[in-house]
């Protein structure tokens, strides 16, 4: 499916010279950099206390708040944070409140053991966890509405940058995480991972301020449009009244959203779109859960992840995304999405490899150079993708809706990657060939709903 005409490299390349594109990546990096604390850090912590495989995997549940962060999305939507949203607006007033939770949920971290608290640790996990999707919530709609509704190679691009400032946030703050720990640690620190986490602190403090450089531009059209909803359904309702008017309020904030998304593609397109959403990503999940373990038991060190995985990793992903923005622009998001998939499924077995030949810091790079190649890829592509299907009435709802449904099968399915692993008797080649076969049910999806769609140009 094409959706522009062809136009040459550099003619292509100039989209990202848009002032708007570096705050795009800022956005991206806010967002990104959560997952650093309750994704390897805290699988980490876990694991050098002494804690199953299993139980790490059963512990990533607590991303499973993403999936169901559209559950709150509406309220995110209409909702005014008082004070904040008049002195910084709607959007920023609320990711300062998340940014102050996760900030005071790392410093409750700092304070306690894993093997003596291990419920009150993957509690404040699942707190730090729900901020971070509530934040996402905000930081998606944001940047989607930093660019016109029908500047579509914009968006695109902006698609691009988000995802370079996504991982950018979560591979750079792994860096300084695995890093950081690894210092503590060879300081003699007993207890250098709650030590670290004071230190990732600091950076959601960067983040806050550097958040102040951001506009937030004002749209008198969406709550125009969402007070006409609430009046369509109030008239419909037969009387004004308090009740009725906190009835239609009610009503178009959660109900609102879903009927526009089905009314735009039709049911059935609307439920293959969510299919196809739901399985994409699912094998890249399973690898990520446990990747961080994987490389802890063929013998790599917190050093070794932290500069192949994180730091050439993170180098690999900015080249990577900014290249499937330019093939995304040029052949189509849906080409995209499709050489993306197939992607994704052939760089998983480079994992096999490594497992089977044992510690090589040669095929490690190789490993994490091509999938994050993939990864950069398939989700710059599947970002502009569920951006190119919002509507603008409701930004946050639909988007959260999409992400969140995308969100469910990586989290909830993935939670028994340790499981599968231990069930292969710690057979890591066969675990990676399992994730390679996994993204194929997606790619059939897609290929029954390609000539259907309907996305903003």
């Amino acid at each position: 499916m094409e959706i522009y005409k062809k136009q040459s490299l550099s003619e292509t390349f100039k989209v990202y010279y848009d002032i708007r594109m570096l705050r795009i990546l800022l956005l991206g990096a806010i967002s990104g950099f959560p997952w650093v604390i309750i994704g390897s850090s805290l699988s980490l912590w876990l694991k050098e206390d002494g804690l199953s495989r299993s139980t790490i995997g059963w512990a990533g549940l607590i991303f499973a708040v993403y999936a169901f962060n559209y559950l709150w999305a509406p309220l995110i939507d209409r909702v005014k944070i008082p004070w904040l949203t008049e002195k910084l607006g709607h959007r920023r007033g609320w990711i300062i409140i998340m940014q102050s939770i996760i900030l005071v949920s790392l410093i409750f971290w700092s304070l306690i053991n894993p093997t003596t608290n291990l419920a009150l640790v993957i509690s404040i996990g699942l707190i730090i966890a729900i901020a971070s999707a509530t934040q996402d919530i905000t930081v998606d709609a944001l940047r989607i509405e930093q660019i016109g509704e029908h500047e579509g190679k914009s968006m695109q691009a902006g698609a691009a940058m988000a995802v370079v400032g996504w991982w950018t946030g979560y591979k750079l703050g792994g860096v300084i995480a695995l890093n950081a720990a690894d210092f503590f640690q060879n300081l003699g620190f007993e207890n250098y991972w709650q030590t670290t986490f004071l230190i990732l602190g600091i950076v959601i403090i960067a983040c806050n301020i550097g958040l102040m450089f951001i506009n937030e531009p004002q749209h008198l059209e969406r709550t125009e449009s969402q007070r006409q909803t609430d009046k369509m359904i109030e008239d419909k309702l037969g009387s004004s009244n308090i009740m009725t008017k906190s009835a239609a309020w009610l009503t178009g904030t959660i109900v609102g959203p879903v009927i526009s998304f089905f009314k735009k593609n039709g049911f059935n397109i609307a439920i293959a779109i969510l299919g196809f959403v739901f399985l994409f990503k699912i094998g890249e999940a399973f690898l990520g859960r446990m990747s961080v373990i994987f490389y802890k038991e063929i013998g790599f060190t917190k050093s070794d992840i932290a500069l192949y995985s994180k730091g050439l990793g993170w180098i690999t992903t900015v080249i990577f995304t900014l290249i499937g923005g330019l093939f995304a622009i040029r052949s189509g998001v849906i080409k995209a999405m499709f050489v993306s998939g197939i992607l994704m499924a052939s760089t998983n077995l480079l994992f096999s490899l490594l497992a089977w030949y044992g510690k090589s810091e040669l095929l490690f790079a190789i490993a994490v150079i091509f999938d994050d190649m993939a990864a950069a890829f398939a989700t710059v592509a599947f970002v502009a993708f569920i951006s190119l299907l919002v509507d603008r009435t409701y930004t946050a709802t639909q988007y959260a809706l999409l992400a969140s449904i995308g969100t469910a099968g990586r989290t909830t399915l993935a939670a028994s990657s340790g499981a599968l692993v231990d069930w292969l008797n710690g057979d890591w080649g066969i675990f990676f060939i399992l994730t390679a076969l996994m993204v194929i049910p997606s790619l059939i999806f897609l290929y029954m709903i390609k000539d259907k769609l309907k996305l903003n140009e």
